[in-house]
């Protein structure tokens, strides 16, 4: 189809954080006021913005800028970018949430959105009560979310509590009926963040599969994921944000090799300067890895020994503390994880405010590739810290069966030497 469902232009969100200045003597306070002509004939006044007095610091950030973009009937874009780059922001532009600051954005057609748990919900309002709410949010009329009740009900999976207050539901029924209510009454262009991820796996399923026959149907679908695999599988074209600015539109093959290819190690930088997500705390500070000789390495071959070392620096003592690595590909698929109070490490009850964990791999059986790692440490029963993709690592090809030969990272993630014999 030719006909355009969303069309952006120049699309810019501003969002500004203000810090009051510490209270003065009122020898400052007098000095400043004196000298405020002689700062203003300077053009050194301070900087204001409505509803501010002059003393408040103004740091000005562009969550979105100079976006502009078409998105035909049909398609299915994927939205892709690290954590801050303005993801979530321009699909709430999209979805009417929010003003953007400079620039505009024609929607055609009808918006279902699922951007975060139990938005558009009211609280106090049962799940039938919200369907019928919901769907006159979006301009439908009552016939019309009748014929669809059964199926959004009999999709969210939660017949046994339709009439009971959502705000005694759990944020996987949130999601599911929420999801079940944006995909189900309709709309012409299905807008889904990566809510989804609250879902079971069974779910996350079943909700992808609904957004394919969303699309078949010759609607549009824009979402967002850091499941590149995901991406790959359900979008037909991708679009990569950095820092609120488009890098790279396109196939969807084409853009997320771009994106993979601009994420680098992060060994040999403070991660702590890593913006975290979720209220954690930066505790993780540096990854890296070494051979078996104890030799800074950022390649290894399929079946040696790895080493991973985590250092961290906390504000106090980490008791009963515990610490995790993720491996997955660069498609964002999770291959292995490792922790270790599940392999019965044994590490000291009371840990320093600051040291280094190591993590020895015996004989690391990845097929030949790229592949990010993600540590995470908490104490007691409180998660920490988790860095996404804080290392880098290469895996390249060795003689692991003897034969001179590996299977494709097509076949299968891992090597798993057998024995075979003919038996009968």
């Amino acid at each position: 189809m030719s006909e355009v469902a969303v069309s952006a232009r120049g699309l810019g969100k501003l969002y500004f954080i203000c810090e009051r200045e510490s209270y003065t003597m009122l020898r400052d306070g007098l000095t400043r006021a004196l000298t405020a002509p002689l700062r203003l004939l300077k053009g050194k006044a301070p900087r204001t913005v409505s509803g501010l007095d002059a003393h408040t610091k103004v740091e000005f950030i562009w969550a979105v800028k100079d976006a502009s973009f078409d998105l035909k009937q049909g398609e299915v874009v994927g939205i892709i970018g690290s954590n801050g780059s303005g993801k979530s922001t321009l699909l709430k532009i999209i979805s009417r949430i929010t003003e953007p600051t400079e620039g505009e954005a024609r929607i055609y057609g009808r918006v279902g959105s699922l951007l975060e748990v139990g938005t558009g919900f009211h609280p106090e309002l049962s799940g039938r009560e919200n369907i019928y709410l919901n769907g006159a949010i979006l301009g439908m009329r009552k016939a019309e979310i009748d014929r669809q009740f059964n199926a959004i009900v009999e999709f969210a999976e939660i017949e046994k509590f339709l009439d009971m207050p959502v705000k005694h539901y759990s944020s996987g029924m949130y999601t599911r009926l929420a999801f079940s209510v944006a995909a189900h009454l309709d709309p012409e262009i299905l807008v889904v963040d990566e809510v989804l991820a609250v879902g079971d796996a069974a779910f996350q399923k079943k909700c992808l599969g609904k957004m394919g026959d969303v699309a078949k149907a010759g609607r549009t679908v824009l979402f967002v994921s850091h499941n590149m695999a995901v991406v790959e599988n359900l979008c037909s074209r991708a679009i990569w944000l950095d820092s609120g600015r488009i890098q790279a539109d396109g196939l969807v093959g084409n853009v997320v090799a771009k994106y993979i290819q601009s994420l680098s190690t992060r060994a040999d930088q403070d991660l702590s300067l890593i913006k975290r997500e979720g209220g954690l705390t930066p505790v993780i500070r540096k990854i890296e890895f070494l051979d078996e000789s104890g030799l800074p390495a950022t390649t290894t071959k399929v079946g040696s020994t790895l080493i991973v070392r985590v250092h961290y620096r906390h504000t106090e003592p980490l008791k009963n503390a515990y610490f995790g690595l993720r491996f997955e590909t660069a498609s964002g698929i999770n291959v292995f994880w490792l922790q270790t109070r599940m392999q019965n490490a044994q590490l000291p009850d009371v840990l320093p405010a600051s040291g280094i964990i190591e993590c020895r791999i015996p004989e690391l059986s990845l097929v030949p590739g790229l592949y990010f790692l993600t540590p995470g440490c908490g104490s007691g029963n409180t998660q920490l810290d988790v860095v996404p993709k804080a290392g880098q690592l290469q895996v390249v090809e060795s003689d692991f069966f003897g034969t001179g030969k590996l299977p494709p990272q097509s076949l299968g993630l891992v090597v798993v030497d057998a024995a075979w014999e003919a038996v009968g």
